[in-house]
């Protein structure tokens, strides 16, 4: 389906989302470059973001260089560790904010996660007339958040493109 040139686009992407289900389904990276380009279809690029986590030893760092160098800006949130040993890094309503402070600026809104806590956020944004996207890793996405979305693409359809094998 082509899509208007004239639709201004933002893309928000759950990195650890589509980290953990390129790894774990397919022991793989995710090619960000292809999944911003599929994502943006031709139409009016306004801005991406990627929403990371940095550890203690900073071996992402080169990661996080090679998406600004693609156009991406990241938002960075430090791993949190606690004494019991459990870690987290939860950026689900940091990804909701940036969503609702920029809508107003964009007609369509691309969210790279498989996440079915966005959901609400879906709903609301397209009551607010925006387009919602959603592009994820389809054996992993919540089917409730694929239908809610006005478009679902599945990036595990096409592995040669949105898969980078990891180097041993």
């Amino acid at each position: 389906m082509t899509k208007p040139k004239e639709q201004r686009v933002e893309v928000l992407m759950d990195v650890q989302n589509l980290y953990h289900s390129a790894r774990n389904l397919h022991n793989a990276r995710v090619n960000f470059n292809e999944v911003l380009k599929t994502a943006i279809a031709g139409r009016k690029f306004i801005r991406a973001f990627a929403y990371v986590v940095r550890t203690k030893t900073g071996e992402e760092k080169p990661f996080f260089e090679a998406l600004a160098n693609l156009g991406i800006e990241t938002r960075v949130r430090d791993l949190q560790e606690f004494y019991d040993g459990q870690k987290k890094a939860d950026w689900d309503v940091g990804i909701v904010i940036d969503a609702i402070r920029t809508a107003p600026g964009v007609d369509v809104i691309i969210l790279c996660s498989g996440d079915g806590d966005f959901i609400p956020l879906v709903e609301y944004l397209k009551n607010q007339g925006k387009r919602v996207e959603v592009l994820a890793f389809g054996r992993t996405t919540s089917s409730a958040l694929k239908e809610s979305a006005d478009e679902f693409i599945d990036l595990g359809q096409e592995t040669r493109k949105y898969l980078m094998k990891i180097k041993d």
